[in-house]
């Protein structure tokens, strides 16, 4: 068994489903924490699913997945625009990395449009709502190199 793929949440992401709802819906991160779990069981990548709301945790989290994981999908959040530390702990990540965006980031305010994370991305994915975690888990098993049958027959070899 491959090791885990670590999806990893920062600040204010535990109020999805209550939290501006018009730009992230209404989906919990807990409903797409099962989902996630399912989707990693089906396509055998077992997955670490966590939130946190500090930079500090963050960058721990990053550290352990550097040392125990195959693959980190980072939805920073509010670290996107300004932390250097989660930046700097992405950068040593030594696989495959997908930032995450419930929203479409390029299309929000400017405060908002730039994250300096993406600069250590190996793929960015934004504006798919909450079903951007799975397309995330499936691109992910897709760069390990692992055959996932639910990825559509042609797109199943990484590039």
């Amino acid at each position: 068994m491959p090791k885990p793929a670590y999806i990893l949440n920062g600040p204010n992401l535990n109020m999805l489903g209550e939290r501006e709802p018009d730009i992230y819906g209404h989906t919990t991160l807990a409903d797409i924490e099962r989902a996630c779990a399912a989707l990693g069981q089906a396509i055998g990548l077992p997955v670490v699913f966590r939130q946190t709301n500090h930079e500090g945790v963050m960058v721990d989290w990053i550290q352990e997945a550097r040392r125990e994981g195959s693959a980190l999908i980072l939805n920073p959040a509010g670290f996107s625009f300004h932390s250097v530390p989660v930046l700097d702990a992405v950068r040593m990540f030594g696989g495959p990395m997908i930032e995450l965006h419930i929203s479409n980031i390029h299309a929000r305010d400017a405060q908002h449009r730039h994250s300096i994370i993406a600069a250590a991305a190996t793929a960015v994915i934004c504006g798919l709502g909450a079903a951007g975690y799975p397309v995330a888990l499936l691109a992910a098993a897709r760069l390990l190199g692992m055959e996932t049958p639910m990825m559509p027959e042609g797109l199943r070899a990484a590039p």
